[in-house]
């Protein structure tokens, strides 16, 4: 973890700002609060390693396009999209960008906390022990559990990817249920983030 990390969090609703900096500064983490991306880039110092926790949806800039201002200034600033909104595309939109997770709305404070927690660990150069084990997990998938993950990282609806192989979309969710326990997800959103991290995408952009 970097030396005196900061969370900055970017959220055009107040009483979500507020609510996050409460939940992270009774935590200890030193929290710094903005009402835009555009007051957040004004503000940015490249230099200061920290954690950027971000909404997707804010009027002037989304998070996304941030999330792209970010990564070209910023090297040390893993990023957490928040949304109320989401969906598998828009995560995968969010983790090609940049971001190290993407958490649905409304969430547990708890699950902010760890990947909190995580992103700084990454900040601080502990994300390969973090790879290594999502490589392994994935080297128990089958091969038609990785055909499966690579439908739904694509955004593919079940029935879409049960036709792709010739299966039924009952049998594509046992597969599904399949990878989530072997990869050890909790949620479909977090499923993609190790997906993505791990360069897994559809066949046709794997060769």
């Amino acid at each position: 973890m970097p030396a005196n990390p900061i969370v900055h969090i970017v959220d055009d609703d107040e009483a979500v700002r507020q609510s996050l900096a409460f939940m992270l500064g009774s935590a200890g983490l030193p929290v710094r609060l903005y009402d835009s991306a555009g007051a957040f880039l004004d503000a940015l110092d490249p230099m200061v390693c920290g954690c950027l926790v971000t909404d997707v949806r804010m009027p002037d800039m989304t998070g996304i396009e941030l999330l792209g201002r970010v990564k070209s200034k910023a090297h040390c600033l893993p990023a957490i999209v928040i949304t109320g909104h989401g969906d598998v595309p828009l995560a995968v939109e969010a983790m090609k960008a940049g971001a190290v997770d993407f958490i649905e709305k409304p969430f547990e404070d708890a699950v902010l906390l760890r990947a909190v927690e995580s992103a700084l660990k990454t900040a601080g150069g502990d994300g390969d022990t973090q790879m290594q084990e999502v490589m392994s997990r994935l080297s128990t998938l089958s091969e038609r559990e990785r055909q499966v993950l690579e439908g739904l990282v694509a955004g593919q609806a079940n029935k879409v990817i049960a036709a792709a192989y010739g299966i039924s979309p009952r049998t594509v969710e046992v597969y599904r249920a399949n990878v989530m326990t072997k990869m050890q997800a909790k949620s479909l959103s977090e499923l993609v983030r190790m997906a993505v991290r791990a360069h897994v995408g559809p066949a046709s952009d794997t060769g």
